[in-house]
């Protein structure tokens, strides 16, 4: 049985909840759920993906095998967009299992404050995710160590992104 959601609850939970045997039925990974307001708006967005990536038809399917049960459980007391789509090249990581999937793969993270170099955002490659620390081998001797906690953003570097270009 899902979890209601219960007033100041996690709404973003109780979707992935609901969601996620919904998307695995479709042959589908669920990558994250938000729920955020952006100017006036309030956006749920499901991130879905598979091997090969999604398109256009699978945010659909998802969408579509979402909504009524999405509806019946009525876990938002506002209104809002639903939006399916994929994570894309440059997903962020957030998840542990984000993080295990994507060991050896180049990442940009944007820290909440900065080192002591004065850097906010470092680019490397993720070596290492445990216990919420992460591990990086950016460039340097020793390999560098946050906490999850201390990090506002990782994202994954798309060939472009590591081949020099802006992100």
């Amino acid at each position: 049985m899902l979890a209601e959601k219960k007033k100041g609850g996690n709404t973003a939970a109780v979707v992935r909840q609901l969601a996620g045997p919904i998307a695995e039925s479709l042959g589908y990974l669920l990558w994250d759920v938000r729920f955020v307001k952006e100017g006036a708006d309030w956006f749920l967005r499901i991130y879905i993906d598979k091997p090969g990536g999604i398109g256009i038809d699978d945010c659909v399917a998802m969408s579509r095998a979402v909504n009524d049960p999405l509806d019946a459980l009525d876990p938002i007391d506002r209104e809002y967009c639903l939006e399916v789509c994929s994570p894309g090249l440059g997903r962020e990581l957030t998840r542990p299992e984000h993080f295990a999937a994507f060991l050896g793969a180049p990442v940009l993270v944007r820290l909440i404050r900065p080192l002591p170099d004065g850097r906010r955002e470092v680019r490397g490659t993720l070596t290492g995710y445990e216990n919420n620390v992460m591990t990086l081998d950016a460039g340097s001797e020793e390999p560098l160590t946050l906490e999850k906690a201390a990090v506002s953003k990782v994202r994954l570097l798309d060939d472009e992104d590591v081949d020099g270009g802006n992100s």
